[in-house]
């Protein structure tokens, strides 16, 4: 009865929200924070982003925070990624279960643009100074298991965006669910991410004189790149030390082009991977595409080390490359 109930709840946020987070080409480019949608790890980038309905570990904090849920003891990430047009991101978490009470993570993503040279009204040519605009997301997730089917995971995100003498600071939620009905091993999972209030720009940077009085003008407020979030996965194998998955993603934006994810995973003996993915959407210059990735679990006792690689194509930049070193005790 239960399991009849969460499928129909889902049914009902689905199609409640699915107008409010359609794709629209007249939305493109109107949402700020876009720091938001940079994933952080390897695995989920490497399967093209379809991990919403398997996603696990730390790397779940971004995909669906249902996925913490299944954590066992402590695990800690460190995840760095060169990204377009010479930005760096880092990222580090921490996440450990607790007993009767569910899985609590901490993280942050700090994202790295590098020097840009200062120029104001007064002298466009560079006034000789360089600046080093930075923007940072901390998260805190709580995930539980519900039922022996169902889990239940929230991340709340606090965002800040600096850039020379202004800034902007906002919050942002993802909410997310994983079923399970133990059929054939498929799976399902459903996340609405990024969801919050607008935030803006203020600070001493944006001040300007008029008839030799300082004026200080209000900036256009910005909303977040929210999205809606469906999954599928389905295990195609499962014999001995095989095992591989196939996995689908449906991802309605609100501020750009629905974008449809389809990934695979193949695990030899627990330690060994190799994955991929594809992201296909209408937008034109979509900077995603073609994804693969590999990694590696080594055993020191009771402690495992996890090293990953993904790449991932993209159509205008240089194509990304994610590296990610998982502890798990």
């Amino acid at each position: 009865m239960k399991h009849k109930v969460f499928i129909v709840v889902m049914a009902l946020l689905v199609l409640s929200l699915s107008t409010a987070y359609a794709g629209n080409d007249l939305r493109i480019g109107s949402a700020g924070a876009q720091e938001l949608r940079i994933p952080f790890g390897s695995r989920g980038t490497a399967m093209g982003g379809a991990v919403v309905s398997n996603t696990y570990g730390i790397e779940s904090m971004y995909w669906n925070p249902a996925g913490l849920a299944s954590l066992e003891g402590t695990q800690a990430m460190f995840s760095y990624l060169p990204y377009i047009a010479d930005i760096d991101q880092n990222f580090v978490g921490v996440a450990t279960s607790i007993e009767d009470f569910g899985t609590i993570g901490v993280g942050a993503k700090v994202i790295s643009i590098g020097e840009i040279e200062e120029t104001t009204q007064e002298r466009p040519d560079g006034t000789g100074y360089t600046f080093s605009p930075s923007l940072a997301v901390l998260n805190v997730t709580y995930a539980r298991v519900l039922t022996a089917n169902v889990s239940f995971g929230a991340t709340a995100m606090f965002i800040n965006e600096k850039i020379h003498e202004v800034s902007a600071k906002g919050m942002a939620f993802d909410v997310g669910f994983m079923y399970d009905p133990g059929w054939n091993g498929v799976r399902l999972g459903v996340t609405m991410k990024n969801y919050g209030g607008e935030m803006e720009f203020s600070g001493r940077g944006s001040e300007r004189y008029m008839d030799g009085h300082p004026v200080n003008p209000t900036a256009a407020s910005f909303d977040l790149p929210a999205s809606l979030n469906i999954g599928l996965s389905y295990d195609l194998l499962d014999n001995g030390p095989n095992f591989a998955m196939l996995s689908g993603n449906f991802r309605s934006n609100s501020f750009s082009n629905d974008l449809i994810q389809g990934g695979f995973e193949y695990c030899y003996n627990g330690l060994y991977f190799l994955r991929g993915g594809y992201n296909y959407s209408q937008q034109g210059e979509w900077i995603n595409g073609a994804t693969l990735g590999a990694g590696l679990t080594y055993e020191m006792g009771e402690t495992k080390l996890t090293f990953e690689y993904a790449w991932n194509q993209t159509e205008v930049f240089d194509d990304n490359q994610y590296f990610t070193v998982t502890a798990s005790f």
